[in-house]
C-alpha cells in the first residue's frame, strides 16, 4: 500500500508512536528504558526539538514534540536506528527492533498538545501499571521528570502547560496532577469513553475542520512537488476536502440542516461540480447526498451532464 509522505513544516507539533516488532517488549528492563531516554535526549538536542511529554510502556512509546525546523523524519530515523543499534549490540542480537514505520499524528496547536500530554501521562494508569495516586512518580513518564527533575535540554512543557492556564511552578504541577487524578477516576468509571482515548492514536491529524482542510491542501501541494510517485494522498485527507466543499455547496443552496433522503436538482448539480472539481467518488457522493444508490446517481449525473453541455 502506498504511503503518505510526512507533513513537515517549521513549528509542526506531532504525536509520535511506535511499537516493538511483532509487539515484542522494548522496555522490559530498566537498562533498555534508560538507554532509550538517553537516545531521546541526544535526538532532542541534535535536532533542536521541543519535547513536551513522553511515556515508555513495555512494548511501545509515545512522544509529543514540536519541530522548530522541519526535520521529524530525519530525527526519528536517527533516534530509532541509534537505539536499535545500541539495543542489539547490548543483547548480542540482530534484526528489526521496531514494527516498521513510526506513526506521526499532526496536532493543530498547544491546546491539543496539552490534551494529548494528559493522555500520555495517564497511559500507565490506563494500563494498570500504577495507581492514580502514584502516576506522577512513574519512572518512565515525563511527568515525573518535569515535576521534580532533572530535565534535559529541549524537554519543555511550558507551551502546552500554559494552554491549560498553568505555570511551570510547583503550584502549577500540583494543579495538573490533581486534574489528572480526576481524569484517572473517570477512566475507571461509567463515564469513561474508550473511543476518545483511542482517537489520540488514530488518523493523521487532530484539529478542527478548517485546519484539517488546510493541512489536507498542504499534503496535496507536497505530493505535486514530490518526485517520488509511489506516494498517494491518504483517503482521510481527501474526505476532509470533499466534506468542506460539500458544506459550501449546501450553504449556497440554503441547506444548513441534515440532508433529507431523495432526489433534488441541486444535489445532482452539486455532485456534478464535485466530480469535475475534485474527482469525488460517486459512491461517497450518493451516501452523503442521500440520493439512493451509486448506480442511480451515475444515471442522474450522465443526464445532467449532457443537459449542461448542450
Amino acid at each position: 500500500m502506498a504511503r503518505m509522505p510526512r507533513i513537515e513544516y517549521p513549528g509542526a507539533i506531532y504525536h509520535v508512536i511506535n511499537r516493538g516488532n511483532y509487539r515484542r517488549d522494548l522496555f522490559d528492563s530498566a537498562g533498555a528504558a534508560e538507554s532509550f531516554i538517553q537516545v531521546l535526549e541526544e535526538a532532542t538536542t541534535r535536532f533542536g526539538w521541543e519535547l513536551g511529554s513522553y511515556v515508555l510502556m513495555r512494548n511501545h512509546f509515545h512522544l509529543a514534540l514540536r519541530t522548530p525546523d522541519p526535520n521529524l523524519s530525519r530525527g526519528m530515523q536517527w533516534l530509532q536506528v541509534t537505539f536499535a543499534s545500541r539495543f542489539n549490540r547490548f543483547r548480542h542480537e540482530t534484526g528489526h527492533l521496531f514494527q516498521g514505520r513510526y506513526k506521526a499524528i499532526l496536532l493543530q496547536n498547544e491546546w491539543v498538545w496539552g490534551e494529548l500530554s494528559d493522555y500520555i501521562h495517564l497511559n500507565p494508569v490506563r494500563a494498570r501499571i500504577v495507581d492514580p495516586d502514584q502516576m506522577h512518580s512513574f519512572r518512565w513518564s515525563s511527568l515525573n521528570r518535569l515535576r521534580k527533575g532533572p530535565r534535559f535540554k529541549g524537554l519543555n512543557p511550558l507551551p502546552w502547560l500554559q494552554s491549560k492556564g498553568l505555570e511551570d511552578t510547583p503550584e502549577g504541577w500540583a494543579a495538573l496532577i490533581s486534574a489528572l487524578r480526576a481524569r484517572a477516576g473517570e477512566a475507571g468509571g461509567e463515564n469513561h469513553d474508550a473511543e476518545v482515548d483511542a482517537s489520540w492514536s488514530k488518523g493523521w491529524a487532530i484539529g478542527d475542520d478548517a485546519w484539517l482542510a488546510e493541512m489536507a491542501q498542504l499534503q496535496v501541494s507536497n505530493l505535486k512537488d514530490s518526485a517520488n510517485s509511489e506516494y498517494t494522498m491518504g483517503r482521510k485527507a481527501e474526505e476532509i476536502r470533499w466534506d468542506r466543499r460539500l458544506r459550501e455547496l449546501c450553504r449556497e443552496n440554503g441547506e444548513t440542516r441534515d440532508l433529507t433522503a431523495g432526489y433534488e436538482r441541486w444535489k445532482i448539480d452539486a455532485a456534478l461540480k464535485m466530480r469535475r472539481e475534485l474527482g469525488t467518488p460517486v459512491v461517497w457522493l450518493a451516501k452523503r447526498l442521500r440520493v439512493g444508490s451509486a448506480g442511480s446517481l451515475r444515471v442522474y449525473l450522465h443526464r445532467r451532464g449532457r443537459s449542461v453541455n448542450k
